[in-house]
């Protein structure tokens, strides 16, 4: 039996034009560009206003947008009759991908290039090999990796062959192929089944005669552990040699390439490294001025032209293609407009955010001394400005400031922190630079273990725990002390 009831739910939902939004805001000055360029190709009612070209590069002004013509656009006929419930699709349209996932549909960043399995496949057919062999050849070349390895089992392979190229053969024959034509190609090391192979493979094959080089291939077989552990004294005690003996065997292994396919990609990637900041920030008479790339802040109005055509199409009552076309125009100046207000807002939201940086980090920017960072955090600035989290973590995501001290990242100005003995609240980055600054004045003969850089940084005024050193340290990319030994 169905049973009918009302139920009032309340929930909130993101509008398209809030979600379009916060896209524009995350955007960079490059990513906006292109943004822009799109918007007004696929929109001919928006325009760039003409106006005298300007000898400054950057705008601190707030309000660079034509408030003309931006009015509500009135017809003398009913045109909410004749509006679909659906937006735009040009407003609305977005990808099923995150907003972290990298976009390489741009054909611009696309570039070809040989691949390194086809290099590889170039030799073998030029080679003194039987057909049965050379199938055989081509399929392990197809199962090295972009770095030349063979990671997988060979019997793996031999398994493969005989289910899906109906080839039946042996570990032992995959094994003789890999290593008597496969290793043999160029670049030297192709087909290692791991570093110590391909490191070996390389080395084989310069001048033996060289006493150099000879040690090194010896500690490569049969030291390679006791080498990778930086444990210098056994093996100049195994082989009764001199230290210097050793330096030069140590300057041949790193000579050689650990990826050897280094070189070739199966699609080379070329992204443009160039870096455009979206704010500069100058410093004068010891005023910080924060102003904001005027690429962000482009002028635009919506066009007299297509309202023109709309007050003639909305006259003729009569005729339903005029009433269709001044709803196409319609939508196209609404969408305009709206589009001109989330410029508008984007512009005084990276502002009003960068404002509030500047004020956070006063000192920073006036020393240029990274030791005079202050702890910010994302809720600090949010607090300042009113807005959301999300908000600022928007505006600095892959934004940079150009400063009297070089291109900034946004978001290296902010840290956690920690509270130092005079009880007084330090940025995290300020501990790292004294940790940095530590081990690079260390003994590199006997470096300095995670413990004893726990004692140093205690006698600085920061009372961190070991784990913390070390966590401090990964993030630096500095290895741990046995690792970071030299002779």
């Amino acid at each position: 039996m169905l049973k009918q009831h009302l139920q009032l739910k309340l929930g909130q939902k993101l509008a398209p034009q809030q979600i379009q939004l916060m896209k524009l805001i995350q955007l960079h000055t490059l990513e906006f560009e292109e943004e822009l360029e799109r918007e007004l190709e696929e929109n001919p009612a928006l325009e760039v206003a003409k106006e005298e070209p300007k000898e400054e590069e950057y705008s601190s002004i707030e309000d660079s947008f034509e408030t003309e013509g931006t009015e509500s656009i009135e017809t003398d006929f009913d045109v909410n009759d004749y509006i679909y419930d659906d937006e735009p699709n040009y407003k609305t349209a977005s990808s099923n991908y995150s907003a972290d996932d990298e976009d390489f549909d741009n054909e611009s960043l696309l570039t070809e290039g040989q691949s390194l399995y086809d290099y590889l496949l170039e030799q073998i057919n030029l080679i003194n090999i039987g057909p049965d062999d050379l199938k055989i050849a081509e399929y392990i070349i197809g199962n090295l990796d972009t770095d030349g390895y063979l990671r997988r089992e060979v019997k793996s392979i031999v398994d493969d062959l005989a289910f899906s190229q109906g080839i039946y053969t042996s570990v032992d024959k995959v094994e003789d192929i890999l290593e008597n034509y496969i290793q043999k190609l160029d670049p030297s090391g192709v087909g290692a089944r791991g570093l110590q192979e391909c490191l070996l493979l390389q080395i084989e094959k310069k001048v033996s005669s060289n006493k150099a080089v000879s040690l090194a291939a010896n500690i490569l077989r049969f030291q390679f552990d006791a080498l990778t552990n930086k444990h210098y004294n056994k093996i100049i005690q195994k082989y009764d040699i001199e230290e210097d003996d050793l330096k030069d065997a140590l300057e041949e292994i790193a000579k050689l390439s650990p990826k050897v396919g280094g070189n070739f990609d199966t699609q080379t990637i070329t992204i443009n490294q160039e870096i455009i900041p979206d704010f500069v920030i100058s410093v004068k008479d010891g005023v910080v001025i924060p102003m904001l790339n005027s690429k962000n802040a482009p002028t635009l109005r919506v066009s007299e032209e297509y309202k023109d055509i709309l007050t003639t199409y909305s006259h003729d009552k009569n005729s339903s293609e005029h009433k269709q076309a001044a709803l196409f125009i319609k939508q196209k100046l609404d969408a305009a407009k709206w589009y001109i207000d989330a410029i508008n807002q984007r512009q005084n939201t990276l502002l009003q955010t960068i404002n509030a940086i500047v004020k956070f980090q006063h000192n920073y920017f006036i020393t240029g001394d990274e030791k005079s960072l202050r702890p910010m955090i994302l809720k600090d600035i949010a607090d300042i400005t009113g807005f959301d989290i999300s908000t600022i973590s928007r505006v600095v995501k892959s934004k940079y400031a150009d400063t009297p001290n070089g291109i900034l990242y946004l978001k290296d100005l902010f840290s956690d922190s920690l509270t130092n003995d005079d009880g007084e609240e330090v940025s995290t980055k300020e501990i790292k630079m004294h940790l940095q600054e530590v081990i690079s004045k260390e003994n590199k003969r006997k470096p300095l273990t995670d413990d004893a850089l726990v004692v140093i940084l205690k006698e600085q005024g920061y009372n961190i725990a070991r784990r913390t050193i070390a966590k401090y340290r990964e993030q630096l990319n500095i290895p741990v002390a046995r690792l970071r030994k030299e002779l």
